[in-house]
């Protein structure tokens, strides 16, 4: 037997799940008493769900998903099981679908118990978990009573769990309408939903539950004969030859969209790395043209000022010569004025103005 229970929190999935495991010998699994033992355990994994837990609001799939795998591959699962909280969104049924068809451990069904809205609150605010036995009890509809599964060395230690207040229960009914309730339309269209009503007593509506379950025989008088029905038992037929060929198509798909992926990847790294090369050709260029501009202009600038340099070089040197003649003018004069000139001189230059009149 491998069933599905959906409902509402408070809708008595736990408490259903406890009986169901009595009268057949399967596990529960029970994804929220997983996730509250690895917060009582402080794990990492447990402080990560702890927060979004006491939030209202669900886990990361993947993260159950990987939880699931574990359990189912316990030896205890073999023979059946009994999932209790999980799926609670299509995404999740679909990955759940998928990993049972890779385990060889296809659904016989999936049971909806189906419950008003006002009665979820009332059950919610009633619901009590007993410390020593782990079961769960209700203030309002089934309150504690000490059995033979209490341990009798230890006393009853009943205490409302964190996410069972007002304030959270609210926001948990939210979650539920916005993201599970698909999940009725899902399984519906795949024709694995079964409702039973969930209002009334508990033995009422638990053999409500058993009515619509597919099972192999009547219920088992003890476990060691369950097992041994279940050694002797055929075993179970393989998957269907559709449902392969639906996974290897869903193996596939997933393949060409991997190949894909990658593909879009390494064309934006080339795209990207010809953009960068295009950007640093473009830089390169405008830092030559401004180099070079700088070059002319310091060049420009070295020619003016050396022509400058060369015309006040001139027009010193110009002035000096110029200045030199008028003070050598001057001095010959001087010299002229000062030294006189003797009888012979005065007629060799008598003689030499004669002969220029002469020739003139």
């Amino acid at each position: 037997m491998r069933i599905v229970l959906l409902g509402a929190p408070g809708s008595g999935k736990g408490t259903q799940s406890q009986r169901l495991v009595a009268r057949f010998g399967v596990p529960q699994v029970s994804t929220g008493d997983l996730l509250r033992d690895a917060v009582a355990r402080a794990t990492p994994l447990g402080l990560e769900a702890k927060a979004v837990m006491d939030a209202g609001r669900l886990v990361d799939d993947a993260i159950m998903l990987g939880i699931i795998r574990d359990r189912l591959s316990q030896p205890d699962a073999a023979g059946g099981f009994i999932l209790d909280g999980f799926p609670r969104t299509v995404a999740q049924a679909d990955g759940l679908a998928e990993l049972l068809a890779e385990m060889d451990q296809p659904l016989d069904a999936v049971v909806l118990l189906d419950i008003d809205s006002q009665k979820l609150f009332q059950r919610l605010t009633g619901r009590r978990t007993c410390r020593s036995c782990g079961r769960v009890f209700n203030v309002h509809t089934n309150p504690h009573a000490r059995d033979a599964s209490c341990p009798p060395d230890k006393a009853c230690d009943l205490f409302q769990r964190p996410d069972d207040s007002e304030a959270t229960i609210g926001r948990r009914l939210e979650v539920y309408e916005a993201q599970t309730r698909p999940l009725v339309d899902y399984y519906r269209r795949k024709r694995q939903l079964k409702v039973v009503d969930g209002d009334g007593e508990l033995d009422v509506v638990f053999e409500r539950l058993v009515a619509v379950i597919p099972t192999t025989g009547p219920a088992t008088a003890s476990k060691p004969a369950a097992q041994r029905r279940r050694a002797n038992a055929p075993a179970r037929p393989v998957v269907s030859p559709s449902t392969r060929r639906k996974v290897k198509r869903m193996q596939n798909t997933a393949a060409r969209k991997a190949r894909t992926a990658v593909a879009d990847v390494k064309k934006a790294a080339v795209k990207a790395e010809k953009k960068v090369e295009k950007a640093v050709r473009t830089e390169v260029r405008k830092t030559t043209r401004a180099a070079n501009k700088a070059a002319t202009s310091a060049g420009r600038t070295a020619r003016s000022t050396a022509k400058s340099a060369a015309k006040s070089t001139k027009r010193t040197a110009g002035k000096a010569k110029t200045a030199v003649r008028k003070a050598a003018g001057k001095a010959a004069a001087t010299v002229k004025s000062i030294v006189k000139p003797s009888p012979a001189t005065k007629l060799k230059r008598a003689i030499r103005r004669l002969v220029k009149k002469v020739r003139r």
